[in-house]
């Protein structure tokens, strides 16, 4: 049996939407003259939109845009647009994580590590571009443990993004994992979905944009990781024998998946 650890990356790995994806965009858009700017709020409805081109195409049925902007008629001259931007922006972002200014979550790397030195597989499973995913990875897991990651899989990698399960399903036809075996570490309805959708146990980790979201399909749901020297863990809810006491180690991570099979 080989299990595995997947991780999705924006809010699990890295604090990355608020701090990262949403900077990069306004900062985009600065550059091209358009007068658009997201605040949090809004935002937050966005993330709800699977994949960064995807949020800016779905800007040109809102009204409020299309009163600054003169959106083309044809979706193929928009998406032309909105793909021009999502470059720019995928370059503003990957500079901000090279900067250092987004660190990990508390304990994903410590959690990550002890894994792998347990013979569990890693992976990350994400709906943004791939280079992004790599790049955050990289930052946050250092490179001699990103390194070690089995594969990471990306929303441009599949034809549906989350909530559709595709690219959990990716990962377990690639790496050749039964999902039952398969932990995802996730943030947002949308990830919890996908992940249970293809039938891997899911563990959601809240944030600031996805606190008040539905997670009741969730193994356990934490505020974070936590670390022995660091941030509490604070538990949520509950459905496994895992008792993270300050943080949630690799024997929590053990009983959530031995949990989720005996249930199964």
């Amino acid at each position: 049996m080989t299990k595995a650890l997947i991780f999705d990356c924006d809010g699990v790995l890295a604090d990355t939407e608020a701090d990262g994806h949403l900077v990069a965009f306004n900062q985009m858009w600065r550059e091209q003259g358009v007068n658009w700017q997201w605040n949090l709020e809004q935002y937050a409805e966005k993330v709800k939109i699977g994949g960064g081109k995807e949020r800016m195409f779905s800007l040109g049925r809102d009204d409020d845009f299309r009163a600054i902007y003169d959106v083309p008629d044809s979706d193929e001259a928009w998406w032309d647009i909105v793909a021009g931007w999502h470059k720019r922006k995928s370059a503003i972002y990957k500079e901000l994580i090279a900067s250092g200014a987004l660190p990990g979550r508390p304990g994903v790397k410590r959690l990550a590590e002890a894994a792998l030195a347990h013979g569990w597989t890693l992976a990350v499973c994400s709906t943004s571009a791939l280079p992004s995913v790599q790049a955050v990875l990289n930052h946050v897991m250092g490179q001699e443990t990103a390194d070690k990651f089995a594969g990471v899989f990306a929303g441009d990698m599949v034809k549906a993004k989350k909530p559709a399960p595709d690219v959990y399903n990716l990962a377990a036809d690639k790496l050749n994992l039964d999902p039952a075996d398969c932990v995802v570490v996730e943030d947002s309805r949308n990830g919890l979905l996908a992940a249970t959708a293809a039938g891997m146990t899911c563990i959601v980790t809240k944030n600031e944009l996805t606190k008040n979201e539905d997670f009741s399909e969730a193994a356990i749901v934490l505020s974070s990781m936590g670390d022995p020297d660091g941030e509490q863990t604070v538990v949520f809810q509950n459905h496994t024998t895992a008792n993270p006491a300050g943080f949630f180690s690799l024997d929590d991570l053990e009983k959530v998946l031995a949990s989720s099979n005996k249930k199964g």
